[in-house]
């Protein structure tokens, strides 16, 4: 554990000092903890009718809605579309660090001597990969937070706090959340491994947001709702996803090519 470790400060010392990243990892959590909760505060207590509509017409918010006001079935409809932001940041964030780990290190002729030390494979691609997953977490983990902060005082009725605390979102964020990280960091190793320049590493590993963007506008148009069952499904297909992700990047990830005959 000690080399990994090694691997994850010297990472951290590296990738911070892009903007980039800085961005992704400050910024960015803090942008989409705010969206939601500047639509919260500029519906003060008044309802839209077609939202209630909306809600009403879709079963599990409709049975939500029973116990609700019309502005607070308006509210929490409209906030509880957010929750995908919130899973696109355990994807956003590490693939932004990994993207630029491998590749970044070639460019500058960094790698060669980390291979050349005792560090394994998977010691190094542990190392790697936990760079990402880490800050990624904290920084969702931490907005969530702050969105459960704001909810208490933005929300026309305590019942909206506990639906944003209620079994699905605690699922998604802190179990479907880390499986996400995971995935998107192993596919941004596998891209970082293969492709000489940073900036096609990044383009290339943004394309696993592509899916989670899809539900977000299915779910905003209301085609669908996102709910604890399809959570947990998502669950079960991201842990199988995580596992092949996990063999093919350690497949990929060709240490032998790297100090012979990259140029």
């Amino acid at each position: 554990m000690s080399k990994i470790w090694v691997v994850v400060r010297k990472e951290w010392a590296e990738v911070f000092k892009n903007r980039f990243v800085l961005f992704a990892v400050i910024f960015m959590p803090l942008l989409f903890t705010a969206m939601p909760l500047g639509i919260m505060a500029s519906m003060g207590g008044s309802a839209d009718a077609e939202v209630v509509e909306m809600a009403s017409g879709m079963e599990e918010y409709g049975m939500l809605c029973e116990g609700l006001t019309a502005t607070a079935c308006s509210q929490y409809f409209i906030i509880s579309q957010f929750l995908i932001l919130f899973l696109m940041l355990p994807l956003i964030i590490p693939v932004t660090i990994a993207a630029y780990s491998i590749v970044g290190e070639k460019t500058t002729r960094t790698l060669e001597p980390v291979l050349a030390t005792p560090i394994t494979t998977i010691e190094l691609l542990s190392g790697k990969a936990l760079a990402g997953i880490i800050p990624a977490l904290g920084a969702t983990w931490l907005s969530y937070g702050l969105f459960l902060v704001g909810t208490v005082f933005l929300a026309v009725t305590p019942e909206i706090v506990g639906l944003v605390a209620q079994l699905m979102w605690l699922v998604a964020i802190f179990v479907l959340g880390p499986l996400l990280s995971l995935a998107g960091v192993c596919l941004a190793i596998m891209v970082s491994s293969r492709v000489n320049d940073p900036r096609v590493a990044e383009q290339l590993s943004s394309l696993v947001i592509i899916p989670l963007l899809g539900i977000f506008m299915g779910q905003s148009f209301g085609l669908f709702q996102v709910n604890l069952n399809v959570v947990i499904w998502m669950v079960l297909a991201v842990a199988v996803l995580d596992a092949v992700l996990i063999y093919f990047a350690a497949q990929l990830f060709q240490r032998e090519t790297i100090l012979t005959r990259w140029k």
